[in-house]
């Protein structure tokens, strides 16, 4: 069974939330950032991007940089922007876009279940990423940014949590530039507190579904405090990592669209003849696909609906089944040649949060030949994916709306 564990939540004092809290630090550029903190010296990119307050030429990764974060986030806790407070709490943690609404509970959890694959992973993280979060919690001793995690819904917890937030007031809530409301309810009860701990020692897994980096950094960061540490216990902070565990039911993936440079050397006719091969076209379809293994293709300024051929892929499969790894292996590979879609030039994803809308665009530039627009992975793809112990082709899933930086920090 998981652990999922209250923790002493570092937090803006109440009323500060809206100026402290800040998008997460791989979201924007640090132009982007600079913009954003300029007439915001509390702002917690200050923190999570830190190159903000230094030299516009240094290198990001240079130890100077993290220094320097280590430095703001120092300074937000001695002025008294953010207190930690003196117990250990959970926090529910609810994010309202577009009418959608997801409740997440804030918590750390175990490394030690993560190195035992019960949190489990669906992608390949980068060594360079990784070392980037080890040195920002390393040289903090924090981690301040949380990894997204969900679960099958469990009836106990999804009830507690309605009638806990219904009963209370929130302690922070506010919308943020991007229109997206955030509020968090912060668990201080006893039973209730009690209550979570057991519905949660009946689960048996958690899924990564966002911040495989930051839970890989979180690990590392654990053994070596381990190995430095003779009187390691196994009960130090740096066992666990921050987290917000969402339902499977409250949560909501987007679809992470394509487009491509050119056709290969392709005329429009000879490239339709050969997506004729393995999917049935039909013209005049609607711009979003509305099921798993439909596809909707922008050329030449029309929209085209794809539907595999039958037996054109292994439906049993977890990840060749999935329609990224359709669309891979039976259109873009053979007929386009974007043979490694993680490294080719000539292939461009569209995170689903910019819509069908900027696809035309991007062809009807002239710059892209051809976009298509797939249907979102479903959560039991995701589970089915990591529980095979495989991995998602690259940019697969769009989770929406990200979790803020600096709403609850987790200090090791």
């Amino acid at each position: 069974m998981v652990v999922v564990r209250p923790f002493k939540g570092l937090r803006p004092r109440k009323g500060l939330a809206e100026k402290v809290v800040s998008p997460p630090y791989d979201v924007l550029d640090s132009d982007e950032a600079r913009e954003i903190v300029k007439n915001n010296p509390q702002s917690f990119l200050r923190v999570v991007k830190p190159e903000v307050d230094l030299d516009p030429n240094i290198d990001q990764y240079s130890e100077e940089v993290y220094q320097q974060g280590a430095c703001n986030l120092r300074r937000l806790i001695n002025e008294g922007t953010m207190v930690q407070d003196q117990k250990p709490m959970y926090y529910f943690y609810r994010q309202i876009m577009d009418g959608h609404s997801q409740v997440g509970l804030v918590a750390t959890v175990s490394v030690e279940d993560y190195e035992n694959d019960l949190i489990k992973k669906h992608e390949f993280t980068r060594p360079d990423k990784e070392a980037d979060r080890v040195k920002h919690i390393m040289m903090q001793q924090a981690q301040c940014g949380p990894v997204f995690l969900t679960y099958p819904d469990v009836p106990g917890l999804n009830e507690l949590q309605e009638t806990f937030c219904s009963e209370k007031g929130p302690d922070a809530d506010f919308t943020a530039d991007d229109g997206i409301r955030h509020t968090v309810w912060v668990v201080d009860d006893g039973d209730a507190i009690g209550k979570i701990q057991d519905i949660f020692s009946n689960v048996d897994l958690l899924y990564v579904a966002d911040g495989h980096h930051r839970s890989a950094a979180g690990t590392i960061v654990a053994r070596r405090m381990r190995r430095e540490n003779p009187n390691h216990t196994s009960k130090e902070e740096y066992n666990y990592f921050l987290s917000v565990i969402f339902p499977k039911s409250h949560m909501k993936i987007l679809a992470y669209n394509r487009a491509v440079v050119d056709l290969n050397g392709l005329s429009t006719e000879e490239f339709l003849m050969g997506v004729e091969k393995d999917f049935i076209i039909s013209e005049n379809a609607e711009a979003v696909p509305q099921s798993l293994h439909q596809y909707s293709m922008y050329l030449d300024g029309k929209w085209y609906g794809l539907t595999p051929e039958p037996g054109s892929f292994p439906e049993t499969d977890p990840v060749k089944s999935l329609d990224s790894s359709i669309l891979q292996e039976n259109l873009l590979a053979p007929l386009l040649g974007v043979d490694d879609p993680r490294t080719s030039l000539r292939i461009k994803f569209v995170g689903g949060m910019r819509g069908t809308g900027e696809l035309e665009k991007l062809v009807d530039s002239g710059k892209f030949q051809a976009a298509f627009s797939l249907y979102p992975v479903t959560l039991d793809q995701l589970f089915s994916v990591a529980d095979s112990g495989n991995v998602m082709p690259p940019k697969c899933t769009w989770f929406e709306p990200k979790l803020r930086s600096g709403l609850v920090v987790h200090l090791l």
